[in-house]
């Protein structure tokens, strides 16, 4: 059973700066990619940005130049970094671990930490 529990949301003013981490722990096989992705209510669940299990990453134009996401050497932990952030940033974030080959596809998710941007 692959766990995974994101933490690191909260709110804040435009401009400012949060930093998300994704703990997964468990076999993940063959599903050594992980992701974030954004959800805002009664919007689908829109990937914000993911990394292979190789490092290799992939931004969301959206947020290309002001988030970063990173991983551990391990890959047990990722990281979404956000700068700038805007209102429109404003959504529940969850973590995915699922399979990288010509697109994202996510097999397993997080809970969820909300992130709100505003003045």
């Amino acid at each position: 059973q692959v766990q995974l529990v994101e933490s690191g949301g909260g709110w804040v003013q435009p401009g400012q700066s949060l930093k998300l981490s994704c703990s997964i722990s468990g076999n993940r096989g063959q599903d050594t990619a992980s992701a974030w992705y954004r959800q805002v209510p009664g919007k689908e669940r829109d990937l914000v940005a993911a990394i292979t299990g190789l490092g290799a990453t992939r931004h969301e134009p959206a947020v290309k130049g002001r988030f970063t996401i990173s991983k551990d050497d391990g890959g047990n932990t990722v990281f979404l970094w956000m700068n700038d952030l805007k209102p429109e940033d404003t959504g529940m974030y969850y973590c995915s671990a699922g399979q990288y080959k010509v697109f994202y596809e996510p097999t397993y998710w997080g809970q969820g930490t909300q992130v709100t941007v505003s003045s």
